[in-house]
């Protein structure tokens, strides 16, 4: 029940178009149309239109902005994945506030910040107390439905008897 939960991301299904090698530094801001996989060191502002995947060996010093992010390395900055979902794999380490839809952080990696969840228009106990609501209009209407068939019944049996 509480074991080591797969994760959700396959990395393999992930079509990359750029990757930043082992060993090779970037000094200054990426910028890539499709999705990227860092496994060297990044010093600077990361833009990515696609998936970012961050290797165990990949470090990045700056602002990150991707549709989702995958973290198995380190990334300092702060992280912004507004419509997309970023994960934290148990290798993985971020010191910086991450703004995403959804957020998963594995069990033994490092997560110094805060987080902005976006999309969050309605709690689940709002959503919960609109489900309920719905369920007592629906279950009225089906007994106001079925008080009206009785009471038509009950007049049709009496013109039949006249």
């Amino acid at each position: 029940m509480f074991g080591k939960k797969e994760t959700t991301f396959d990395a393999s299904l992930e079509q990359v178009g750029t990757i930043i090698g082992l060993g090779a530094v970037l000094d200054g801001p990426l910028t890539t149309k499709d999705s990227t996989r860092i496994d060297g060191t990044v010093k600077g502002n990361v833009t990515i239109s696609g998936a970012l995947i961050v290797g165990q060996e990949g470090k990045i010093v700056g602002t990150v902005s991707a549709q989702n992010v995958y973290i198995a390395g380190e990334v300092n900055g702060n992280i912004s994945a507004p419509q997309g979902k970023i994960e934290i794999s148990d290798t993985g380490k971020v010191y910086g506030d991450v703004t995403c839809k959804g957020i998963i952080i594995d069990e033994n990696a490092v997560f110094a910040g805060k987080c902005d969840m976006t999309g969050l228009e309605k709690t689940s106990a709002d959503i919960a107390k609109e489900r309920a609501a719905a369920d007592k209009a629906a279950s009225t209407e089906s007994e106001n439905k079925e008080n009206k068939e009785n009471k038509e019944n009950k007049i049709d049996s009496k013109d039949k008897k006249k």
